[in-house]
């Protein structure tokens, strides 16, 4: 007979949003499982590869708790400066410009830039030295049965989990989404973002810039050094987005004019630069799931919701889901309540969805606002983008909502 697993919360999915939620809940001595199709310890790039994460302010507290933060294997790159401005490829960025500092917020930094293969190597660290946490991977789960007195999961091991309350953490095509019957609303932005890294020759001061251009945004997100082997000692993330047909193009360069692109775009602050690692690109879309729940099921991360990465919070996003379902749950089973009830989902959703969809409404205005070459509109922008770098409280506001604290 398959051998069953009784567990408080399972988690399918083991990418950075559901392997927080595992590691946070069995912290707190949450029985639960996670699992993954892909085996954990692969999932280590060995090498550097160019891709990295902004973890916000807000955000560092739950990898904190998670027992995550601590054992990142690199230093991650604190981000204490943030240059917003308006302009066009091979030219410096409009003067009409706004700084964001983070200490006008009372603020270490608004976040770090992490690896993803440092997060990575930190998950795999943890979740093994957690005994309320059972992980399976490489494993798939057919869900055998889903109602009132809670979840079965038949796994591909052989094993059998049953739960109070499931968790769908598999990204944007998260099948235990549409077995739910959750519908999803989807926006086609006709962009690609291109993200990767670039080694440069003048250090970068702990300074991002978002640099609004018209046929999309490029970010430059410092990092905390240049791989060994770099041609240049300090390092940055790009995030780049453009028009379908540019960007395919673009891809289709050599490092050579790629590198030569990526500096018509970095404002010229940076000196020479050379991309290194991989190049990364995705198609840009925007997701909403219509609800965020269903019976003993939620739902995190990208299973819920998608945004354009205009101002870098799709994963921040992820990490709040986490911690507002993590302390639903913890406080449920600490008050002998049941963690999968109607009740205690409600109260998700309620907390999480207004907030996304705030936050994918906000950065699609910020794209259609921006995204436009029109020479009043331009001018009207810059003067806007100035006059908020001059109103204190404002510029505050923007700041923290952006760091996770508003």
């Amino acid at each position: 007979m398959a051998q069953t697993l009784n567990v408080t919360v399972a988690i399918v999915g083991a990418g950075p949003v559901g392997a927080t939620l595992a590691a946070a809940l069995a912290a707190a001595n949450i029985p639960c499982a996670v699992l993954d199709a892909a085996p954990l310890p692969p999932m280590e790039m060995q090498a550097f590869d160019g891709r990295c994460y902004a973890v916000a302010a807000g955000s560092r507290p739950v990898l904190e708790a998670a027992g995550i933060w601590d054992r990142l294997p690199e230093p991650p790159c604190p981000i204490e400066r943030i240059l917003v401005a308006d302009g066009e490829p091979g030219r410096p960025p409009s003067p009409l410009s706004l700084t964001f500092r983070a200490a006008e917020t009372g603020q270490e930094a608004f976040g770090w830039m992490v690896e993803a293969r440092s997060l990575r190597v930190a998950l795999n660290a943890r979740l093994p030295h957690l005994p309320a946490l059972s992980v399976f991977a490489p494993a798939t789960a057919e869900v055998t049965s889903r109602g009132p007195e809670g979840v079965t999961l038949k796994l591909s091991t052989g094993e059998v989990v049953q739960a109070q309350l499931l968790v769908a953490a598999e990204g944007r095509r998260s099948p235990l989404r549409g077995q739910a019957g959750i519908r999803t609303t989807g926006l086609d932005y006709h962009q690609i973002g291109m993200v990767g890294a670039f080694a440069h020759e003048r250090p970068h001061d702990n300074q991002a810039l978002e640099m609004f251009l018209a046929n999309g945004p490029f970010a430059q997100l410092p990092l905390s050094h240049a791989p060994a082997g770099a041609p240049f000692p300090h390092a940055s993330a790009f995030v780049w987005s453009d028009k379908t047909a540019i960007a395919k193009r673009m891809l289709a360069l050599d490092d050579d004019g790629f590198s030569r692109e990526l500096a018509r775009r970095s404002g010229g602050f940076l000196g020479e630069v050379r991309v290194i690692g991989q190049r990364w690109s995705y198609p840009l879309t925007a997701m909403a799931a219509e609800r965020y729940t269903a019976e003993r099921m939620a739902l995190v991360g990208d299973a819920a919701h998608g945004i354009h990465p205009i101002a870098g919070q799709g994963l921040n996003l992820g990490f709040r889901d986490v911690a507002a379902l993590a302390e639903l749950v913890i406080a449920a089973v600490a008050a002998g309540q049941d963690p999968g009830s109607p009740a205690l989902l409600a109260r998700y959703q309620a907390a999480r969805r207004p907030a996304a969809m705030m936050m994918l409404g906000a950065t699609h205005a910020l794209e259609k606002l921006f995204g436009n070459a029109f020479p009043p509109l331009r001018a009207a922008r810059r003067l806007g983008i100035a006059a908020v770098d001059r109103i204190g409280p404002l510029k505050r506001a923007f700041a923290r909502q952006a760091m996770g604290l508003g």
